[in-house]
């Protein structure tokens, strides 16, 4: 009798946990590994940096997920679809076929590559010392016990400079994730910190955005980015465009323009590389280190390989896409149907991305979005983004809880998570305790 064809998927972001599930009635055996036990619900993880909402509504098990696929009908058995191994991956040999990890070596026959993307700080001096990307739960409690603890600080902190410093955010990078960032800072300042610390003097808070091009969300129509940009600083964000961060210093930004900003807090997101896993052979990669795929998401001189997400280079009118979770997930959708293709022994297909439309919530009941050829701003956009975001976020629980929590915050009652729970959790970047300041720096 004939094994089952095995199927690894290595990790288990919006492509890889969609590829899983794709594949669960197939009758391959799938394996599922990710370091962590649970599937981070990335959007929202800016919510969670700024007390919006709690770590746990966004982060879902993964055993829960696949929960639904334990039993197989056809087969009357409770032997499960599509098994998860919670695990590190160390090397994949492609010639051995074979998955290296910290709890041993696993074969496969077909591979789908979805270890997703880290934060690219583009070379700049101090950037990984000194800012805070917001790419795990972890790095947005981070945040959000640094941002809290700056307030705390500044209560008690007499000397103007030094108080300013802890009061100063920069945001570095204009796109989706850095003006949603700022809209929600505008909107903590703006209701439960107001109430909290009535000793602080709001005038001295300063919000900045910094950003390397002529406007903001450069991967929607021009003028939404310019509607953006009016937006923010209606809500008193200072923005900073055709600028660059040359070099971050304790408790410093230093721009291309020679400026320095005495700052506490800065919070890095200028973009994404991929996150490539540790391979036995170097692989042609693209722009941001991303895997050069065929149509088909193949990797290239390995048919039985398949790299999704934010990992795999695949292009629509000559353009890279952008990577965001719907690319993904339709990614997902495709290399699992190439799979039982080719177990078939059928040619798998190309892959095409179907746009479905972009949004952005700007905060303060506004955002801006496109579907086809239609642009809109505004009221719409805001509650268009919220709707998408909670259809998308696995587990009726969590959209429950999350669909709560924003009722209770935005028809103006206090739901901001402002719990500092561990100056460990910040020890693994910076404290704004002791801070130099602009006096001392001359």
């Amino acid at each position: 009798m004939m094994r089952n064809r095995r199927v690894v998927i290595v990790g288990a972001g919006f492509g890889g946990l969609q590829a899983a599930q794709s594949l669960a009635h197939s009758g391959a055996d799938v394996l599922l590994i990710d370091r962590h036990n649970y599937h981070t619900f990335v959007p929202l993880l800016y919510q969670v940096a700024t007390g919006q909402i709690e770590p746990e509504y966004i982060a879902y098990p993964i055993r829960t997920i696949l929960r639904r696929f334990s039993f197989n009908y056809r087969r009357q058995h409770h032997k499960p679809q599509v098994q998860f191994l919670m695990a590190e991956v160390e090397q994949i040999d492609f010639s051995g076929q074979i998955v290296k990890t910290a709890k041993g070596a696993i074969d496969y026959d077909f591979l789908v590559l979805a270890t997703g993307s880290r934060t690219q700080f583009w070379g700049v001096n101090g950037a990984e010392e000194y800012a805070f990307p917001m790419r795990s739960l972890e790095e947005a409690v981070a945040l959000r016990n640094h941002i809290f603890s700056c307030f705390e600080q500044a209560i008690q902190e007499s000397d103007a400079a030094k108080r300013q410093q802890l009061l100063t955010f920069t945001i570095v990078g204009g796109g989706a994730t850095g003006v949603e960032m700022a809209g929600a800072l505008v909107e903590m300042l703006r209701g439960c910190l107001r109430r909290d610390c009535p000793t602080i003097d709001f005038g001295e808070v300063k919000i900045i955005l910094v950003q390397s091009g002529d406007r903001l969300l450069v991967e929607f129509p021009k003028k939404l980015g310019n509607y953006t940009y009016k937006k923010l600083h209606q809500l008193g964000v200072e923005v900073y465009l055709q600028t660059r961060v040359s070099q971050l210093t304790e408790g410093f930004v230093h721009l291309d323009n020679a400026e320095i900003i005495p700052c506490a807090s800065v919070i890095w997101t200028a973009g994404l590389e991929a996150n490539l896993p540790g391979v036995s052979e170097e692989l042609p990669v693209a722009h941001k280190g991303k895997i050069v795929v065929h149509p088909t998401l193949q990797v290239l001189e390995h048919p039985n390989v398949y790299a999704i997400g934010d990992l795999a280079y695949v292009e629509k009118n000559g353009k890279s896409l952008s990577g965001v979770a719907p690319e993904a997930l339709q990614q997902g959708v495709a290399v699992a149907r190439n799979i039982q293709q080719q177990i078939r022994g059928k040619s798998p297909k190309p892959f095409s991305y179907f746009n479905k439309g972009r949004l952005a919530i700007i905060g303060c009941y506004s955002g801006v979005g496109k579907i086809g050829a239609f642009a809109f701003t505004g009221f719409l956009a805001w509650l268009m983004w919220l709707g998408v975001h909670l259809v998308y976020l696995p587990g009726y629980r969590s959209r429950l809880l999350v669909l709560l929590t924003w009722l209770h915050t935005y028809l103006g009652s206090d739901r901001h998570v402002r719990v500092i729970l561990s100056s460990k959790t910040m020890s693994v970047l910076h404290r704004p305790a002791d801070l130099p300041y602009l006096q001392e720096s001359r």
